[in-house]
């Protein structure tokens, strides 16, 4: 899913210098978000005081949504760097193309990831025809200096582990869960799991108290460490936690975010990941200029253009609140 925002603002953030050492409980909400012509997200990551969870930096939640009698999904060719994508749905389907000849349609709970590299452009659209409702979350992880020029390349992975315990079923979409660890290839120590919690459950999730967690509400009504999170909001939980206390008043759905605080400064803005200004200019004219990011190939429709980088130069400030 790209950033279709036409007033893309500069974002700087990585860095230790602002990673809360102890639990917190921060409850952010989220921007509206126009997607496309018919679908609106709430945006989580970046939010204003909280720009990374570990290496994840940015978080889209979205419908769930009737769109029956819509088109749906619809996000034309655009290119990322930097990066990885993670697409995860509780409903609906999205089709995914990328300029690596990639095609293919992700369905609920299963792992659709795309690893930019130096450079990848890719599409996302419902299905023709499609299912009644679109519901899931789009995410980005970002690529250490080490990585972030890898070969593009994408993967797509319908079995995934699950943790299970009465009431819970976690299913580890990246990284490892109480010793069960997800085929998503990874560059930096991360977590990243679907819990899906019966109604009346209450039960204690094991976490790593090294990682900073944070948790995305989906769906129902959940306590989190005994904060009420609503769906389409998300709890900042810190570090220093080894285990989450989890209550569902119904049947719920939580995404748990979390990894290893991320050292680097980063510059993030539109749908690309660099280190410097320089950087992010140059690949806004590589897109324009068609070089470097492939061709998305199949999308029946024109690729979208990158709005104008702000006359600001940036320099890197590490997480800011």
């Amino acid at each position: 899913m790209s950033n279709l925002d036409r007033q893309a603002a500069l974002t700087v953030c990585g860095g230790r210098g602002f990673v809360v050492a102890e639990p917190v409980r921060e409850l952010l909400s989220p921007r509206r978000v126009q997607l496309g012509e018919s679908t609106e997200v709430r945006r989580l990551l970046p939010n204003l005081g909280r720009r990374m969870v570990g290496a994840w930096a940015f978080v889209d939640h979205y419908g769930p949504d009737d769109i029956a009698d819509e088109p749906g999904m619809q996000v034309p060719p655009h290119p990322h760097m930097g990066l990885q994508t993670v697409s995860w749905l509780h409903e609906g389907e999205v089709l995914h193309r990328d300029s690596t000849g990639s095609l293919q349609t992700i369905r609920p709970r299963e792992l659709g990831l795309m690893t930019s590299g130096r450079a990848i452009s890719h599409s996302e659209e419902s299905p023709r025809p499609h299912a009644r409702l679109l519901h899931g979350a789009q995410l980005w992880v970002a690529l250490p200096d080490t990585h972030r020029h890898v070969e593009p390349h994408f993967q797509h992975h319908a079995e995934l582990p699950q943790v299970t315990a009465p009431g819970l079923t976690a299913t580890v979409i990246l990284g490892t869960l109480d010793g069960a660890t997800s085929p998503g290839t990874t560059y930096t120590p991360l977590v990243g799991a679907d819990l899906a919690l019966g109604a009346g459950t209450e039960t204690n999730l094991p976490l790593d108290p090294d990682f900073e967690y944070a948790v995305l509400a989906m769906s129902g009504e959940a306590h989190v460490d005994g904060v009420p999170v609503l769906p389409g909001s998300m709890l900042y939980l810190g570090c220093g936690r080894a285990e989450l206390p989890l209550r569902a008043l119904s049947d719920a759905g939580l995404m748990l975010l979390g990894g290893e605080p991320f050292e680097e400064e980063l510059v993030m803005w539109w749908n690309f990941v660099g280190r410097t200004d320089e950087e992010i200019r140059e690949a806004r004219e590589a897109w324009m200029t068609g070089d470097r990011f492939g061709e998305v190939k199949g999308y029946d429709g024109a690729r979208l253009d990158a709005p104008e980088v702000p006359a600001t130069q940036l320099k890197a400030r590490g997480r800011v609140r």
